[in-house]
């Protein structure tokens, strides 16, 4: 075979490999590469979702070493009394004989020993006991015990893990007022100790007051009225830019500050605006801009928040149960929401709260400012209005003013003087029903 031809079929073998071969390798290369992103990303959705469901972050050393609250808990708390206060059951961490008795009638919910077994086998959602044999020596909590509820599949109070779904049957301060030794918060307020019982008593179930830390505003000015807000969902946050009602940050942010300055965890959290001496006295007398682990203590809360992150944003609003509202009405109330009614603006579709900045000032929603100046922006987020009906139970707004939507739609009727009919509200109210 001569040079020439040579030439050429090396020239065409090269040319198909070029055209084939190499494009082959690497799609085959970039097929692993997206599998492996993919095995990463569901990786880290599992990592982030124990994390959410049990990790104290070290707080036991606040709720258990300091406060002493598993001394109560295993003295007085029988599940009565836990079901009272609003704790929850998984039924799917219970042993089967354990269910089993649980339906025949067989378990004494009167006795706080009972209680201690059902910690003891992480079925109460939040909660983590360390025992010593059947004695509980210690106790911490969790994301899961504000932000999830159960299904009620088995019993009340009892049945599937709803993750991300605010318990707005959780009486946060009554639980804390039970611990045998409460001079932390006595300390930081700077009032006795039933000063300080009377302020966790007034949030009632469903609400927690995590500015009282920070300014010590424990009842809105010249009233009784408590300054706890409702406790949120965690579910429908992707794409949300703000969180909280007052817009403290992104999803991040908040959950540092909630594992280092509300839960008591051992991690770092960091926000120059809590230097603030006039609006915040507390958090700027105590450092709170700049915790981080004392000598020799490790970090326990920075690592976890990019998985808990994931675990957060991949928590789907939840879909409306079937016949659960009117579809025809519902069509309707669409057409207002986007165009009369023009709740849209703020509210866009599909998230249902601002692509961007999601802050407004009190009075351009027609509010007082109570809790606004409570926050770093003196306004209040735009409520992302996916899975609404998931979280009717207390009530409306921030701090559960308004008790039905109706009363929702009605106040800004009034003050957009958006003349809206009665059958026109409800054909609103069961839009947002659907959602």
């Amino acid at each position: 075979m001569s040079k020439r031809y040579q030439c050429i079929i090396f020239i065409v073998v090269s040319l198909i490999s070029f055209v084939f071969v190499i494009p082959y390798s690497s799609a085959r290369d970039r097929g692993r590469s997206n599998d492996s992103q993919l095995e990463n990303a569901l990786r880290t959705l599992e990592e982030g979702k124990e994390i959410f469901r049990f990790d104290t972050f070290g707080d036991e050393k606040f709720w258990g070493d300091t406060l002493r609250l598993h001394e109560s808990i295993s003295q007085a708390v029988d599940p009565k009394t836990a079901f009272a206060v609003g704790l929850k059951v998984d039924v799917s961490a219970l042993p089967r004989r354990l269910q089993r008795a649980l339906e025949r009638g067989e378990v004494d919910l009167t006795d706080p020993a009972t209680t201690l077994t059902l910690i003891k086998q992480d079925a109460v959602l939040g909660v983590k006991g360390r025992f010593d044999g059947n004695n509980m020596t210690s106790i911490g909590i969790t994301c899961a015990l504000c932000h999830s509820t159960v299904d009620d599949s088995f019993a009340p109070g009892i049945g599937h893990r709803l993750d991300g779904w605010a318990n707005r049957d959780l009486n946060v301060g009554a639980i804390i007022a039970l611990a045998p030794n409460l001079q932390p918060y006595v300390n930081l307020l700077g009032v006795d100790e039933d000063t300080v019982k009377l302020v966790l008593n007034s949030w009632g179930p469903g609400k927690f007051d995590a500015a009282l830390g920070f300014d010590g505003a424990a009842f809105k000015p010249d009233s009784q009225i408590p300054g706890a807000v409702l406790i949120p969902p965690a579910f429908g946050l992707a794409g949300v830019n703000l969180h909280t009602s007052t817009g403290w940050g992104g999803v991040s942010h908040w959950n540092a500050l909630v594992a280092v300055l509300e839960m008591h965890g051992q991690g770092t959290f960091i926000d120059a605006r809590l230097k603030d001496s006039t609006k915040f006295p507390l958090a700027a007398a105590n450092n709170f801009d700049n915790v981080r682990p004392g000598p020799g203590e490790e970090d326990l809360v920075t690592s976890k928040l990019p998985a808990l992150h994931l675990y957060q944003l991949a928590l789907k609003s939840p879909e409306p149960p079937r016949d659960s509202f009117s579809e025809v009405a519902a069509a309707r109330g669409e057409e207002l929401f986007n165009n009369k009614a023009d709740c849209a603006r703020c509210h866009v579709p599909p998230l249902f709260t601002e692509p961007g900045w999601n802050i407004h000032t009190p009075e351009e929603i027609g509010i007082d400012d109570f809790q606004a100046k409570r926050g770093p922006e003196n306004g209040y987020r735009t409520a992302p209005l996916k899975g609404l009906w998931a979280h009717t139970k207390g009530g409306f707004y921030h701090d559960g003013r308004f008790m039905t939507l109706q009363s929702v739609i009605d106040h800004y009727d009034t003050f957009f003087g958006l003349l809206l009919s009665e059958g026109e509200k409800v054909d609103l109210e069961e839009y947002l029903k659907s959602l």
